[in-house]
């Protein structure tokens, strides 16, 4: 059984800046942790007597992603040792420390559950009840999160027969078409084009998610390729408030904007507040089927422009804003939602242009963003308030950079992915369950300063 906790009496500042007994506090009264602890509890009165404190090796698991304890080991040491911090995490004198395997079976059990994620969604819908997420934008992207294991050797392929030279003949050719279309039907969902996902449940979509560790490649800032051998996270991040609405651990190989609709359907379905209007991205998300799926849950799309060996579009600009005659582009002005119209009106150079009243060039453009979704967005590429949303973008990079830094993402020490999702599942559930305690300190001293 759990010790009764009460509230601190003391004057909190800063959630990180407390003393160990106050944060952990802060941290476990935000997480309701009956789900877990109804999971990993034993079902059966018979067989084998319960001698661990279930409840407190949930919040000791909790504790070791605040305290930054790298190894199981160095917990279970911890707890021996030190009494307070035992005390703190909810076990009494008299209860038994558990073994490193107590806590492998326990994490075990958790592999074969979606439990942290329900609990996750619990605390968010307990932070927006409490007013503390307001967004209007949400940004996504993906994190490189690296495998402590070593990477199996490279199997070598045998060499494949060289290919008969010269053109098919016409039943060559239909019978090659046939067997093509039955690989790719056979395929599993991941390696499929991203539009066949847009018709697939969420549920089917979060469980054919692979999460093996596989070698992965990005550029970095210098354009250089880099390599890893793990894994990838992927986060949708309420750029105002900065808590995590959506996460997904997959394996490093898989392309980003694959992703990227999961989370959407996510969003759509679990995290319902009416204020919440744009969905923004790199270049690595532009692909039609994301554009799609945004504008099917009535949301607009600020996502960077891709450019794919495509010719330069005539009449208009880097942007897809329409030009006059002498190529001077329209100014965006407004978007209408009832008939998702963008308007643009005449550039400020046909003011004075002697063509402006031939009938050469329109005082005002309006198109649909319904005709091409990926280059006519609401608001309208290049404008001012594009460039404004976009730069939100940066809310989910500082995410990730807390969750290396403070929060262990960075330190996987479980060889299946399964168990590594465990991990990822605790640290974004830590990293939400702090960010709502300082908020709720934040209002408290706010109170007490206008009194």
């Amino acid at each position: 059984m759990t010790i009764i906790r009460q509230g601190s009496l003391f004057d909190l500042q800063e959630l990180y800046h407390l003393e160990p007994t106050q944060r952990f506090e802060a941290v476990f009264s935000t997480i309701d942790i009956e789900p877990i602890f109804a999971v990993v509890t034993k079902k059966s009165r018979f067989g084998r007597p319960v001698g661990l404190n279930y409840a407190a090796m949930i919040y000791s698991l909790i504790a070791r992603i605040t305290e930054r304890i790298p190894f199981i080991k160095d917990l279970v040491k911890r707890l021996k040792y030190d009494m307070i911090f035992r005390l703190d995490c909810g076990f009494l004198v008299s209860d038994s420390i558990p073994s490193e395997a107590a806590y492998s079976r326990m994490i075990t059990v958790l592999c074969e559950s979606d439990v942290l994620e329900n609990v996750q969604g619990t605390l968010l819908h307990q932070a927006i009840s409490e007013g503390f997420v307001e967004d209007d934008t949400v940004a996504i992207d993906a994190t490189h999160v690296l495998a402590k294991d070593a990477a199996p050797p490279k199997e070598e392929q045998p060499k494949s027969e060289p290919k008969k030279r010269g053109r098919k003949s016409k039943e060559e050719r239909e019978q090659w078409l046939i067997e093509k279309a039955e690989q790719e039907a056979n395929l599993p969902l991941y390696d499929k084009k991203i539009e066949e996902q847009l018709d697939i449940p969420l549920d089917e979509l979060r469980a054919e998610i692979p999460q093996d560790p596989q070698w992965g490649i990005k550029k970095n800032s210098q354009g250089k390729n880099v390599f890893w051998y793990g894994y990838k996270a992927h986060l949708a991040v309420g750029t105002k408030s900065q808590y995590i609405f959506q996460s997904l651990l997959s394996s490093a190989n898989l392309n980003d904007g694959k992703a990227a609709i999961p989370l959407l359907k996510g969003l759509h379905e679990h995290v319902l507040f009416p204020s919440l209007r744009y969905q923004t991205m790199d270049a690595g998300y532009d692909f039609e089927a994301i554009y799609t799926q945004i504008h099917r849950m009535g949301h607009q799309s600020v996502i960077a422009y891709n450019k794919r060996n495509e010719p330069e579009p005539i009449g208009f600009d880097k942007h897809f804003a329409p030009t006059c005659v002498r190529e001077h582009s329209y100014r965006y002005d407004s978007f209408d939602h009832q008939y998702e119209t963008l308007k643009y009106t005449r550039p400020k150079e046909c003011k004075d242009c002697p063509l402006a009243n031939d009938g050469l060039c329109q005082k005002v453009y309006k198109v649909k963003i319904t005709t091409d979704l990926r280059r006519y967005t609401a608001p309208a590429r290049g404008s001012k308030t594009w460039k404004t949303i976009f730069k939100r973008r940066t809310a989910v990079e500082r995410v990730n950079a807390y969750l290396k830094g403070y929060f262990q993402l960075n330190n996987v020490r479980y060889r299946t992915g399964k168990r590594a999702k465990v991990h990822f599942d605790l640290v974004t559930l830590v990293y939400n369950a702090s960010k709502l305690g300082a908020d709720r300190i934040n209002r408290k001293l706010s109170k007490q300063q206008a009194a």
